[in-house]
């Protein structure tokens, strides 16, 4: 059960003092009666906003192909980023949409997007080891035993203290290859081939765990079953 007012500005609607209005003003139904005190308490799925059921009030789970170019940053001083691709009521949800993980600017492909605080922790916590496959083509041939190093986990990367978990590494041809990782450190695709002299063209997220783009076209997204990772 939760308050009129503040379920309304949560989801995004409206600010809280607008709401109050809206309320007063009969826009609301709670189980098909119109519920003019904005202090009263319902269950999110029997409230009615201008005879429309709310706007996803038990949280959004969101599968977005994510074009070269944006950011994954809230601050819009870094430049024009994912957030801008969703529509506005849920830019202004609170908790808002954050992604889980980032890609970086130069990174295409897979990203996951949700207001969901514990969704968030549980996914990018190294102790839950999900695993992400990433497409990179490369500037130069692969080196060989590429694939060894990788799988080692003991390959140490610049500034860091901890090797980086084994990853594999499937081969497609000599400039391109496939990576598996089972942790998201700053940077780390292009940090671990840079580390063996290979400097990488472009990068490609293609799966995140179960998950994969299928038909998905680049810039669009998908919601998700809130209980996609439940039994994870």
């Amino acid at each position: 059960m939760r308050r009129l007012d503040q379920l309304l500005a949560n989801l995004g609607y409206c600010s809280r003092r607008e709401a109050r209005g809206w309320i007063q003003a009969g826009r609301v139904t709670v189980r098909g009666v119109t519920e003019k005190d904005f202090g009263a308490k319902a269950n999110p799925a029997e409230v009615q906003v201008d005879g429309a059921p709310l706007d996803h009030p038990d949280g959004l789970l969101l599968l977005l192909h994510k074009p070269v170019g944006l950011v994954c940053s809230h601050d819009e001083r870094e430049g024009p980023n994912i957030y801008s691709l969703l529509p506005p009521r849920w830019r202004e949800r609170n908790p808002g949409i954050t992604s889980i993980g980032r890609l970086d600017k130069d990174t295409s492909g897979l990203l996951l997007l949700t207001d969901q605080t514990e969704l968030v922790h549980q996914l990018t916590s190294p102790k839950h080891k999900v695993p992400k496959v990433y497409r990179a083509t490369l500037a130069s041939d692969l080196p060989a035993g590429l694939a060894a190093i990788f799988a080692s986990g003991t390959l140490l990367l610049k500034d860091e203290v901890k090797p980086c978990a084994s990853a594999d590494l499937k081969v497609i041809t000599p400039r391109s290859a496939e990576l598996t990782l089972t942790e998201g450190r700053y940077h780390q695709v292009r940090r671990m081939f840079a580390s063996q002299g290979c400097e990488v063209l472009t990068l490609h997220r293609a799966q995140f765990g179960p998950l994969s783009l299928t038909d998905l076209p680049v810039g669009q997204w998908r919601t998700l079953p809130p209980e996609t990772f439940a039994s994870r």
